[in-house]
């Protein structure tokens, strides 16, 4: 409880079996104040405790044990269902002469629209969201796919490959998008 005051917490992943006060009391005080997400965690999986965990105000209710995936999945969905993680129009991001209009999906070099795939757009934006941050293909891919595992990591640099060709003066020579050697890519400042 002392976190959750002093601290910006976006989601709560809340075991019920704690010493005192046990995950219900805790969940009763976080819900005097917060509508933030909250997700139960308990070795207790019958269906009594779920109902009382969920009417309590948890927004899901994970019973142990359970797959390290599934519960990933179930803490990405809470957290798009409520926060909005699409910029708005004002963050408009501009960058040696490209124009990213996140609210718009579109972009301009040079004030001429530049038709990108989906793919490529989302890898953009990526790396034109942090100017000068160093990007692994892992953390790219996260990104783009929502997954952290690359099956094909071609497929990757062909995407990085198309993008240069569509944005860069000279692709075999680029200097918007960087390779950083062993590290992954970057979008120089």
């Amino acid at each position: 409880m002392e976190l959750f005051r002093s601290e910006t917490v976006h989601l709560l992943l809340l075991d019920i079996m704690m010493p005192e006060p046990d995950g219900y009391a805790v969940l009763r005080k976080v819900r005097e104040s917060s509508k933030l997400p909250v997700i139960m965690l308990s070795a207790r999986g019958a269906d009594h405790e779920k109902i009382l965990g969920l009417e309590l105000g948890a927004d899901d209710y994970i019973a142990k044990p359970f797959n390290p995936l599934e519960a990933a999945a179930r803490i990405k969905a809470q957290l798009r269902r409520c926060y909005d993680f699409t910029p708005s129009k004002e963050e408009r991001i501009m960058l040696r002469g490209l124009v990213l209009e996140p609210a718009e999906g579109s972009l301009t070099k040079n004030g001429v629209p530049v038709q990108l795939t989906s793919t490529e757009y989302k890898i953009l934006l990526c790396l034109m969201s942090s100017p000068g941050r160093i990007f692994t293909k892992r953390q790219i891919a996260g990104q783009v796919w929502d997954d952290f595992y690359i099956e094909n990591e071609n497929s990757l640099t062909t995407h990085l490959c198309n993008l240069r060709a569509k944005i860069e003066d000279d692709p075999k020579h680029p200097v918007i998008i960087k390779t950083i050697k062993g590290l992954g890519y970057r979008v120089e400042k």
